[in-house]
C-alpha cells in the first residue's frame, strides 16, 4: 500500500525511524497512530488522539497499516487533566496568531473572544516565572491589545499569577466552566439541520459576539474538521461542532429569542454530536458560564459533567512586592 491522497481521512498506525540505535542494535523506531490529514511527496501529517498533529517524513516510514476507525475507548473524558484539556480546547478554537512560550500558548485574534486573545497557561513556560510574565506583557503590548491570562481555577499557575499581582478580569465573560462527556455510539441527526464547513453571513448574524467578521471566521473556521449547524432559512438556530483527534467541541448554540422553548437547541446539539461521532470523536467538551443555567440544563441529559473552571486574569496596577 502507498501513502497518498487516497489515505486522507483514514486512521492509521505508522512505524518510522527516529534516529539512533534501538534495543536490538538496529535503528530506533517509534509508532504513531492518527488520522491522515495531509500527504505530499515528502511527508504525511497525522492528527493524534489529543488533536495535535505530527509530521512523519515518508523516507523514514518502515511500515504502516489502517487501524479501526472507532477504537475501544482507553480513557474517560473526566480522567484527562485540566492542563491537557486546555490544550485540546485551544486546538478547537485556534487563534489567528499563536506563539509558544514553552508549553504556554500566547494567542491573539484581533480581540475576537477571550479564548483566542489570552495566554493559555498550562505546563511549563520554559523560563522563570518573572521572565515568562515579562514575555507575556511584551507580546500583547506589541500587538496593542490588553494582556490576559486564561488560568485553571485552583491551579498552581493561578496562584503564581495572583502572587504576581494579576487580578481577576471583571465582567460577565471573566471565565467559564468546562464540562465533558463520554459519547454514545449514535445520536439522531435532525433532517432539517444543515451542516456547512464554513460560517456564512446568515450563521454569523445569529452569533452575537461578532464585531469583525473576518477575524471571527479565521478563528471559527480554523480547525481541519469543523461544522456549522443551522436550522431554518433564514437560520433560527445555530451551533458549531469541531473534532480534534478523539474530542468533539460543542459551542455557539444560539436560538432566536422568538423561537425558544421549542426544542431547537436540543436538535442542534443532537445533530452536532452525531456529526462528531461519525468523524471519530468518542468524547466531548463544552465551555459555558456558570450562570447560564439554561445551557447547563440543555447539556445535562447528554452526560456532560463539570471538569474544571477557568478564569481570566489581567495585570494589576501595583508592582509585585520585592
Amino acid at each position: 500500500m502507498t501513502l497518498d491522497a487516497a489515505s486522507i481521512g483514514q486512521r492509521i498506525v505508522v512505524r518510522h525511524v527516529v534516529g539512533g540505535t534501538g534495543p536490538s542494535g538496529g535503528p530506533a523506531m517509534s509508532d504513531v497512530i492518527g488520522r491522515v490529514r495531509a500527504v505530499d511527496e515528502n511527508s504525511v501529517t497525522l492528527e493524534r488522539r489529543d488533536g495535535r498533529t505530527q509530521v512523519v517524513v515518508l523516507s523514514d516510514v518502515v511500515t504502516w497499516k489502517p487501524v479501526p476507525d472507532r477504537p475501544l475507548r482507553r480513557r474517560r473524558a473526566a480522567d484527562v487533566s485540566a492542563d491537557e484539556l486546555t490544550r485540546i480546547t485551544s486546538l478547537g478554537w485556534p487563534a489567528i496568531e499563536s506563539v509558544q512560550l514553552g508549553e504556554w500558548e500566547l494567542r491573539t485574534s484581533r480581540r475576537f473572544t477571550g479564548r483566542a486573545n489570552s495566554v493559555a497557561v498550562h505546563g511549563d513556560p520554559g523560563v522563570g516565572l518573572d521572565v515568562a510574565l515579562d514575555r507575556v506583557l511584551e507580546f500583547y503590548g506589541s500587538h496593542d491589545v490588553p494582556a490576559l491570562a486564561q488560568v485553571v481555577v485552583g491551579s498552581a499557575a493561578e496562584r503564581d499569577f495572583l502572587d504576581a499581582r494579576w487580578t481577576p478580569m471583571a465582567g460577565y465573560h471573566g471565565g467559564a466552566v468546562v464540562q465533558v462527556a463520554d459519547l454514545d455510539p449514535a445520536y439522531d441527526t435532525d433532517g432539517a439541520a444543515r451542516i456547512a464547513p464554513t460560517a456564512d453571513d446568515d450563521w454569523l448574524a445569529n452569533y452575537g459576539r461578532v464585531n469583525d467578521p473576518a477575524a471571527a471566521r479565521a478563528v471559527l473556521e480554523g480547525p481541519a474538521t469543523v461544522g456549522f449547524v443551522s436550522i431554518g432559512s433564514p437560520a433560527v438556530a445555530i451551533g458549531r461542532v469541531v473534532v480534534t483527534g478523539e474530542w468533539a467541541g460543542i459551542a455557539c448554540v444560539e436560538v432566536a429569542p422568538d423561537q425558544r422553548r421549542r426544542g431547537l437547541a436540543r436538535r442542534v446539539v443532537e445533530t452536532s454530536l452525531a456529526w462528531a461521532v461519525e468523524r471519530g470523536a468518542d468524547k466531548a467538551y463544552l465551555q459555558t458560564m456558570r450562570t447560564n443555567h439554561a445551557a447547563l440544563a440543555l447539556y445535562e441529559p447528554y452526560g456532560f459533567v463539570d471538569h474544571h473552571d477557568y478564569r481570566y486574569l489581567e495585570p494589576g496596577t501595583t508592582a509585585p512586592a520585592q
